[in-house]
């Protein structure tokens, strides 16, 4: 279990920083950290359709005859209705959605703290240490690390195989 301490951590000791112990230090790094973690995190997060953060979510209309959409979801993937802001207009009652939703640090697998870690340091490079050369070694690094969590996180669930498809029914 990784706190956000733990990953602003994580991303300075990846620059050579000294790690920090609060985020409400007065130093840059926390000043960062504290800045920064929320919405990369949630960027980083709703970029790609993380199994570990996918919900589904069955929703009912309010008084204004319009489904709210949860604060914590950060991307739509499925819905059966038009979304406008943060709302869902819908001729049903009740509608099914599957949304990627924000995910505390400590239910990160561990192939997403490292990726969460490096995209931090490459936030955190430019305004602590001002080194070109180590946010491009930072970038390489990132890029590499998020093909390896896309290919994990997709492999990460059994597969169910083709249930029902004509094709095959006919074959045999």
């Amino acid at each position: 279990m990784h706190t956000k301490i733990d990953l602003c951590s994580m991303a300075l000791l990846k620059l050579g920083e000294t790690p920090i112990q609060s985020l409400l230090d007065d130093s840059p790094a926390a000043q960062l950290g504290r800045t920064l973690f929320d919405p990369v995190v949630d960027a980083l997060l709703a970029m790609h359709p993380w199994r570990f953060a996918c919900k589904n979510f069955e929703l009912n209309k309010n008084n204004d005859g319009e489904f709210l959409l949860p604060a914590d979801i950060l991307r739509v993937l499925k819905c059966n209705g038009e979304i406008i802001g943060n709302t869902v207009i819908a001729p049903t009652d009740t509608i099914n959605i599957t949304a990627i939703v924000r995910v505390a640090p400590e239910l990160f697998p561990s192939y997403f703290v490292s990726l969460a870690a490096t995209k931090l340091a490459m936030e955190f490079c430019i305004p602590l240490i001002g080194e070109q050369t180590v946010f491009r070694m930072l970038a390489a690094l990132y890029e590499t690390e998020l093909q390896s969590a896309k290919f994990i996180d997709s492999t990460s669930a059994p597969n169910t195989g083709i249930k029902s498809f004509s094709l095959i029914n006919t074959r045999f």
